[in-house]
């Protein structure tokens, strides 16, 4: 993940349309891969999905923003960000950034009006957000886990409640069924991103995929390099199968969603199952960069989409 601060504006009291305009500062900057799906929105969903990403991505930083922060500090400022949040939840903006705030929640009183909108027009469950902080919490220690349920649970934190978030803020029809089919969408997003990531996450000492499947098969020190270790396509493929396992048990979302907002929908999952059909072409190129799309990738992709609204 990128080290670079989110955009700033000033301290002071933030407007609604100020707040909005950071949100989607934040978003451009950072959602590289939903950014052009968001823009396919109406105004007012798009402008509370730019609200969402920037709370995500704030909350992020917490736990991952390079700086020299200690384990002890970066937990109490997500301690800080779970109390704003819930303040937040409950109607009341959290008030402005003072020189006690600590460094990485400064800029934070810019998000808060959007995010106070957002939360009070779309009716988001609370609980996305207890579940997205826990697993930050999670993220604050290197990671590994023995099982492809610990992972699961885990991807279900980071990245599933955001689908369910999502669909509160488009709109959608089924019920428990279909806040199922977000989860798991969420959880083939968050498995490309793991697979695309593997030699940028061990840098930092993290190895997400289950221990008890990789078998040895792959290890820090050769992820760090860049070197694939005799099992490391066969590991690969198996997990490769997996996460399309799970865009293909999601595939019924799209029809379930409000037809304006089908289009987003379907950008960000073909240019995230496109990802991880370009891994699959060839597993150990995520040893040597960053596995992405073109920006004429996208832009194409967004534009195909829009025939989804029928």
């Amino acid at each position: 993940m990128t080290t670079q601060s989110p955009p700033q504006s000033p301290p002071s009291t933030v407007s609604l349309e100020q707040s909005r305009a950071y949100c989607e500062q934040v978003t451009k900057a950072y959602a590289r891969n939903f950014y052009y799906g968001l823009r396919l929105l109406p105004p007012e969903k798009r402008a509370a999905m730019y609200a969402l990403y920037a709370w995500m991505r704030l909350v992020d930083d917490i736990a991952d923003h390079e700086d020299g922060r200690s384990l002890d500090h970066r937990t109490q400022e997500l301690e800080l960000w779970r109390a704003q949040t819930h303040a937040a939840l409950h109607g009341d903006t959290p008030a402005a950034a003072s020189r006690f705030t600590p460094p990485t929640l400064r800029d934070s009183a810019n998000l808060w009006p959007a995010f106070c909108q957002m939360a009070a027009t779309y009716r988001v469950p609370p609980r996305v957000f207890d579940e997205v902080i826990a697993g930050q919490e999670q993220d604050l220690a290197p990671l590994s886990f023995a099982t492809f349920d610990e992972l699961a649970a885990y991807c279900h934190r980071v990245a599933g409640v955001v689908g369910l978030a999502s669909i509160y803020v488009w709109g959608f029809e089924g019920g428990p069924a279909t806040e199922e089919l977000a989860l798991q969408r969420g959880i083939a997003f968050q498995l490309t991103n793991i697979l695309r990531d593997l030699k940028e996450d061990a840098a930092r000492g993290r190895f997400y995929l289950p221990r008890s499947e990789v078998n040895g098969a792959m290890n820090l020190a050769d992820l760090r390099e860049g070197r694939p270790s005799p099992g490391f396509e066969a590991a690969m493929r198996f997990q490769l199968e997996r996460a399309e396992k799970y865009y293909q048990l999601s595939a019924p979302l799209e029809s379930r969603i409000s037809p304006d907002s089908r289009p987003t929908l379907v950008a960000m999952t073909q240019i995230y199952h496109t990802l991880l059909q370009k891994i699959a072409a060839r597993p150990a190129r995520v040893l040597r960069h960053r596995v992405s799309l073109s920006v004429w990738a996208k832009l194409r992709i967004g534009w195909r989409a829009l025939r989804a609204r029928s």
